[in-house]
């Protein structure tokens, strides 16, 4: 196993989970060095062996969507191959396969059934939280057989709501829709807290408080994670799970 993966082992239940970060990849630069993401301006080459070491770490193929701050959700097929689909969230009862979504300050989350056996991965940014990416997430989930008061969930590394500065009618409009978004910076300027949204999203859709782990860094603050607003210019990591 390389000691660099993961970066973080989140607490959850019925599935083999992680967030990666920057350390153990091949990607130099800017991009240096597990960049995952093909779309950034990282060599392809680099990006495919970054890939290759993941599927490695987590012992399966690894989907990834083509992601677009959307709230659709893709759900896997039973059984063969996985073509790259444009989605924001991946969902599935299978175990041949590893599902992976990739960020760079937004929240990547985590969700798993350890009962019925159905695993998931969101991409909530500010516009995919708000478009209820989250929500229809569970609800395909709950489409698989899955009980809501059944599934564990954690929401990882992301950029705190102390640090994630927006104009104020932003946030106001954020706030207008889902309340616990509204937040401040520490140096006293309107943001959104898009870790308390999500977990206000999550326990309304019935997954228990209990079972939401959001203790995670700040993706700005803390230098083991690519941060899009840290620097513009640079690659992605990603939470990954496969079910037990």
């Amino acid at each position: 196993m390389n000691p660099t993966l993961p970066a973080r082992a989140p607490r959850i239940r019925g599935a083999r989970a992680l967030f990666t970060g920057r350390g153990g990849g091949v990607s130099t630069g800017d991009h240096a060095q597990l960049n995952l993401a093909l779309h950034v301006g990282d060599d392809e080459a680099s990006v495919r062996r970054n890939r290759a070491l993941l599927a490695e770490e987590i012992a399966a193929p690894v989907v990834f969507v083509d992601q677009v701050h959307s709230a659709e959700v893709h759900v896997l097929p039973p059984s063969g191959e996985v073509p790259v689909r444009t989605a924001d969230a991946l969902v599935t009862d299978r175990r041949d396969v590893a599902l992976a979504i990739m960020v760079a300050d937004c929240l990547p989350v985590l969700l798993s059934d350890p009962i019925g056996g159905v695993v998931a991965v969101a991409h909530a940014g500010r516009k995919g939280l708000l478009d209820g990416v989250l929500q229809r997430t569970v609800q395909e989930m709950v489409a698989l057989g899955t009980r809501a008061a059944d599934l564990t969930a954690s929401i990882g590394p992301s950029i705190c709501g102390s640090c994630y500065e927006v104009p104020a009618e932003m946030r106001d409009e954020a706030a207008a829709r889902l309340p616990q978004t509204r937040s401040s910076t520490r140096w006293g300027t309107p943001s959104l807290d898009l870790r308390a949204g999500a977990v206000a999203v999550l326990e309304e859709a019935g997954v228990p408080r209990s079972a939401l782990h959001a203790d995670h860094p700040c993706t700005l603050e803390d230098e083991r994670f690519f941060s899009y607003r840290r620097t513009a210019r640079t690659g992605r990591f990603a939470g990954v799970i496969r079910r037990c």
